[in-house]
C-alpha cells in the first residue's frame, strides 16, 4: 500500500481519518506531534499553520508516496494558497472532511483544493466510513488485499 501524510490545519478531522483508514473505533485525541504509522503520517495542524514548523511537512513528504491535503467542509477559508501542489514531487490528493456537518460546504472546499492544484478530490465522513474506501483503493498497489478481502 502506499503510505499517504496528511496535512490541514487543526480539528479539520486529520487523526480522525487516520483511525478511519486504520479500521480503529473513532475517538478525539488530539495530535501533539508527528505520528508515523505503518501506511498513515498523521502530523498535527500546527505545523500547516505555522511557518516555522511547515519546513517539518515538507521533510516528511519525501517519507510518503502521496500528501493528502485537508479541508473541512465547513471551514472558513483555506489555508492551502493556490497552485502549492507544484511545490511537492508526489501525488498530491485533496480530501474533504465533515461533510455531514450542519453548515457543511463541500464544494467550495473542494474547489479551494482544486486552485490549491489537487486533481483528485475524495469527500469524507470518517464517522460513518463514508468515503473512507474510496481512499484506500487509490492508495492500494498490485498484490495487496484489502482487509474486507481476506477470507
Amino acid at each position: 500500500m502506499k503510505k499517504i501524510v496528511l496535512m490541514g490545519r487543526s480539528e479539520c478531522g486529520k487523526t480522525t481519518l487516520t483511525q478511519a483508514l486504520k479500521g480503529e473505533k473513532i475517538h478525539y485525541h488530539k495530535t501533539q506531534y508527528i505520528n508515523h504509522f505503518d501506511v498513515v503520517i498523521d502530523t498535527p495542524g500546527e505545523y500547516a499553520q505555522t511557518h516555522h514548523l511547515g519546513y517539518a511537512l515538507a521533510l516528511y513528504s519525501y517519507e510518503a508516496d502521496v500528501v493528502g491535503l485537508l479541508l473541512a467542509a465547513n471551514e472558513p477559508y483555506s489555508l492551502f494558497p493556490p497552485n502549492i501542489t507544484c511545490m511537492v514531487n508526489r501525488d498530491v490528493i485533496g480530501i474533504v472532511t465533515k461533510i455531514d456537518a450542519p453548515d457543511a460546504r463541500p464544494e467550495r472546499a473542494a474547489r479551494w483544493l482544486r486552485l490549491s492544484g489537487c486533481r483528485r478530490i475524495f469527500y469524507v465522513n470518517s464517522r460513518t466510513n463514508e468515503g473512507v474506501g474510496e481512499i484506500l483503493e487509490y492508495l492500494r498497489e498490485d498484490g495487496d488485499v484489502m482487509p474486507w478481502e481476506e477470507k
